[in-house]
C-alpha cells in the first residue's frame, strides 16, 4: 500500500478533512511540506499555501519564499506570503527566537483561516506537515521539560481548525516519497545546528538513544498511542470527579474542602484549578490553604482568579469581578465595585458618625483583614446592632419583611469568619462604635444606577 493510499485512509478514518473543505497547507519548502503539497494534489483535494518568510537566514529565507512562490505556480494555486520581523518581537516580548516565530506564524494563520471562513460557508482548515518524528521528538521534550499525562500524547491530529495527517509518517518515508516522486525541496540550514532545542533532541539525542534502543522511534509511537489511550480513561474518570465535587455558583466555583481532600490526589487538584490558569506547583499551596484559617486565599500567576478558603468550602472566584459572589478586600483597598454598587471604605478618628442602612462604622481595632464580601447563605447569623443575642439572617430578613428578591440580592461583610454587616440593613453590634473607639473604618455604599 503506498503513501498516498495511506495518507487518505488515515483523513476518512480520523475525520480530519473532506474534498469538500478548503485547505491553507503552512508551507517552508521543505520537504515535509512539499510531499504534503504533493499528496494533496494526487488526493484531489482544494488547497491553497501560506509560507513564512521570518527573515532569520538572510538569503536562504528569500531563497525559500521564492521556491515556495514557485510550488504555488507549479500546483496552480494561491500563494500567500508574510513576512515577520522575528527578531525584533523575540526581543519586545522576551521570548526566544523559537516561540517568537511560533507565535507569529500561528497567529497569522489563525487570521487567515478566521477571515476566510467569516466570508463563505465552506469550512476552510489549517494543514502542517507535522509527522511522526516531529511527535517523538515533543512526546520527549515534554517529558523531560516536566508534564502530565497530555503532554507524553504527543502532537494532536486534530484541534480546533489545526489538520496534522502526516503525523503516522516518518521523515523516512516522506523523504523516500519525495524521491520516488521527483519532488525538489529546500534544506534549512539551521536544522543542522543543535542549539535549537528540537535540534538538540533530532540531531543527538535520539541517535544516541537509538544506539541502546534501536526500535526507539516505533516504540515512542507506540507510547503516545497508549498514552493517548490512557488519557481517554483518565478524562473521563476527571470528569466525573469534577461533577462531584465542582458546584457552579454564577461565575464561581465552590469545592468542598473535606471532600476534595479526602481524595488525597494532587492530580485531582491540578485537574480542578487549571483551567483557571494555576499552574502546578501551586497544587501544593492549595493543599496548604485547606488547613488554613478562612478568608485566606492563592491567586493564579496572571493574577485573574483567587481560590479562597471560606469555612469549609475553597471557591475559585474572578478576581475584583462585579459579577463575583465572593470578594476579597485587602486592607489597602479604599473602593471597590460589586453587584449593589460602589462600596468606598475609610479610616477616620470621627466616632459620631452614624450607622445608616448604606454606610456603616466600626471600631477598627475589631476588624480583621481581609474582609470578605459575599452573599449570604442558609445558616448565616450575626447579633443585630442593639441586641445582645444572635439571629439567624433567614430570621432577620423576615422581621425586616424583606420580599424574595430582596433577600436574594443580599450580602453580607465578613471580618475573621464573623459577619460584621448585613450590607444595606444592619451591623453587628459587637463590631461598633464605643466611647473607646479610637479608629474608626467607615464603608459608604453607593448604588449602582
Amino acid at each position: 500500500m503506498d503513501l498516498l493510499v495511506n495518507f487518505k485512509n488515515i483523513i476518512k478514518q480520523q475525520h480530519l478533512f473532506s474534498p469538500k473543505d478548503k485547505l491553507l497547507l503552512a508551507v517552508s519548502g521543505g520537504v515535509d511540506s512539499v510531499v504534503l503539497c504533493e499528496l494533496c494534489k494526487q488526493g484531489g483535494y482544494d488547497f491553497s499555501i501560506a509560507h513564512c518568510n521570518f527573515q532569520l537566514r538572510g538569503e536562504e529565507s528569500e531563497r525559500d519564499e521564492q521556491f515556495v512562490r514557485e510550488l504555488g505556480r507549479k500546483y496552480e494555486v494561491e500563494v500567500l506570503v508574510k513576512e515577520f520581523d522575528t527578531e525584533k518581537y523575540a526581543t519586545d516580548n522576551k521570548l526566544s527566537t523559537q516561540e517568537a516565530a511560533r507565535n507569529l506564524r500561528y497567529k497569522w494563520f489563525e487570521e487567515l483561516v478566521l477571515t476566510r471562513n467569516s466570508k463563505d460557508n465552506t469550512r476552510n482548515l489549517l494543514l502542517t506537515a507535522h509527522h511522526a518524528d516531529d511527535n517523538n521528538e515533543t512526546l520527549l521534550m515534554n517529558f523531560f521539560r516536566g508534564t502530565g499525562l497530555h503532554g507524553l500524547t504527543g502532537i494532536p491530529a486534530a484541534i480546533n481548525y489545526i489538520r496534522r495527517p502526516l503525523l503516522t509518517f516518518s521523515k523516512d518515508e516522506l523523504v523516500a516519497f519525495a524521491k520516488e516522486s521527483n519532488l525538489n525541496f529546500v534544506e534549512d540550514s539551521s536544522n543542522q545546528s543543535s542549539k535549537y532545542t528540537r535540534n538538540f533532541f533530532r540531531n543527538e539525542l535520539v541517535p544516541a538513544i537509538s544506539k541502546v534502543y534501536p526500535q526507539v522511534k516505533e516504540n515512542l509511537q507506540d507510547n503516545i498511542k497508549r498514552f493517548t489511550a490512557i488519557e481517554k480513561l483518565y478524562r473521563s474518570s476527571v470528569d466525573e470527579l469534577k461533577k462531584k465535587l465542582c458546584r457552579l455558583k454564577g461565575n464561581e466555583t465552590h469545592i468542598p474542602v473535606k471532600q476534595l481532600m479526602g481524595y488525597n490526589n494532587s492530580a485531582l487538584i491540578y485537574e480542578i484549578i487549571s483551567p483557571f490558569g494555576f499552574n502546578e506547583k501551586q497544587v501544593d499551596e492549595m493543599i496548604k490553604l485547606a488547613t488554613s484559617q478562612s478568608g485566606k486565599y492563592i491567586h493564579s500567576p496572571g493574577n485573574n482568579y483567587r481560590i479562597i478558603k471560606h469555612r469549609h468550602w475553597f471557591i475559585i472566584s474572578p478576581v475584583i469581578n462585579i459579577e463575583s459572589d465572593t470578594i476579597i478586600i485587602e486592607e489597602a483597598v479604599k473602593e471597590i465595585s460589586f453587584a449593589l454598587g460602589i462600596l468606598k471604605l475609610e479610616k477616620t478618628t470621627n466616632s459620631q458618625l452614624q450607622n445608616l442602612k448604606s454606610s456603616a462604622s466600626f471600631d477598627s481595632k475589631k476588624i480583621k483583614f481581609p474582609l470578605l464580601l459575599r452573599k449570604w447563605k442558609t445558616g448565616d447569623y450575626f447579633y443585630p446592632l442593639g441586641m445582645k443575642k444572635k439571629k439567624k439572617l433567614n430570621r432577620f430578613f423576615i422581621d425586616q419583611k424583606l420580599s424574595r428578591t430582596e433577600k436574594e440580592n443580599a450580602w453580607v461583610l465578613e471580618s475573621n469568619q464573623r459577619i460584621v454587616w448585613v450590607v444595606n440593613h444592619r451591623i453587628d453590634d459587637r463590631y461598633k462604635v464605643t466611647d473607646k473607639t479610637k479608629e474608626v473604618l467607615r464603608l459608604q455604599l453607593t448604588f449602582a444606577e
